[in-house]
């Protein structure tokens, strides 16, 4: 018995040249680089420059990603680009970056759901790879949550940063066990009555402008933990793998204090868990995708390595993904 599965190729990212300190932050507005450090964990963050739209950072990502993959852009037949911050209200931005990127045949689209998109958007190509609607897909977070901050806001402002970061997919057909490589499962979860702990106060719908970031940080703090834990035993029981089979943990990386508070609860040793939130700030969808680059290219993360995803994002949407590399 064989069973398909989403194989990852290959994976890149891209940062904005602007790196914004805490110290920075500091001259601006009434915070300092102690509480900052003390409370998230974040010292620095990148920020797009005048001109940088979300789709030129995924279209950075996605040519890592396929020189990582060896794979030419004709290759690919599906694009799907998770985004909180898309360069327009229509057309999607994957439309832009397939176009870059010289692709004009498949399908592109964007995916919405806040920090969760990556795991939301890797479980939708791994869907479609396995029905065999396409064959090999970009997956795509990208962000410019810079442009969406009250700078005012010191409690929102010293959290988000910029980038991007992709992984290239590929049907192929495994033995069907737990040892296969790929995708092998995907939680997905949404709950609109947190919608007001974490939103953005405007939309074409609503206020017919763009508005800004706000959030109940204590509230989201304290859902985290058991909302993000629930994803990843479903995962376990739905693989019959355990904390301890678990080569690397990857979460979204928002706060490193519910970061560390969510793999103690899971018994998941720290030396396994892949942390970048001091380096980018939390970036939103595109930050698994580019704490998983970093891990790559440092060589932690290596073929037949089991990799645990996890991310919550405003709504709020929470997901998981098992993946062996």
């Amino acid at each position: 018995m064989t069973a398909k599965r989403s194989v990852v190729l290959g994976c890149g990212s891209y940062l904005p040249q602007k790196v914004l300190t805490n110290a920075e932050l500091a001259a601006r507005i009434d915070t300092s680089d102690e509480w900052i450090v003390q409370r998230t964990g974040i010292r620095e963050r990148h920020i797009a420059a005048e001109g940088e739209f979300t789709s030129h950072l995924a279209v950075n990502a996605a040519r890592a990603a396929l020189e990582h993959a060896g794979l030419d852009a004709q290759a690919i037949d599906l694009i799907v680009l998770a985004t909180s911050t898309p360069d327009n209200t229509f057309p999607a931005s994957a439309v832009a970056v397939q176009n870059e990127l010289g692709i004009h045949h498949g399908a592109a689209f964007d995916l919405q759901a806040v920090c969760s998109g990556f795991v939301f958007a890797l479980a939708t190509a791994d869907n479609f790879l396995r029905s065999g609607a396409y064959k090999r897909a970009l997956v795509i977070g990208a962000e410019t949550f810079s442009r969406i901050l009250d700078w005012n806001d010191r409690g929102t402002c010293v959290l988000f940063g910029d980038g991007a970061g992709a992984i290239v997919l590929e049907a192929q057909d495994q033995p069907g066990l737990p040892s296969d490589r790929g995708v092998l499962t995907t939680h997905l979860r949404s709950d609109g009555r947190h919608k007001a702990k974490l939103f953005v106060d405007g939309g074409p719908s609503s206020t017919q402008t763009v508005g800004h970031l706000r959030m109940e940080g204590r509230e989201v703090f304290k859902h985290a933990v058991g909302m993000i834990t629930d994803v990843i035993v479903d995962a376990f029981n739905a693989t019959g793998t355990s904390a301890e089979d678990i080569d690397w943990f990857i979460p979204h990386q928002a706060n490193k204090r519910i970061i560390d508070a969510s793999a103690h609860k899971l018994h998941i040793a720290p030396q396994k868990v892949v942390l970048t939130v001091d380096q980018h700030g939390n970036t939103s969808a595109a930050s698994i995708p580019l704490a998983l680059s970093v891990a790559v290219k440092d060589g932690r993360v290596k073929k037949g390595d089991l990799v645990l995803f996890e991310a919550m994002g405003g709504g709020f949407t929470w997901g998981s993904a098992l993946v062996r590399w």
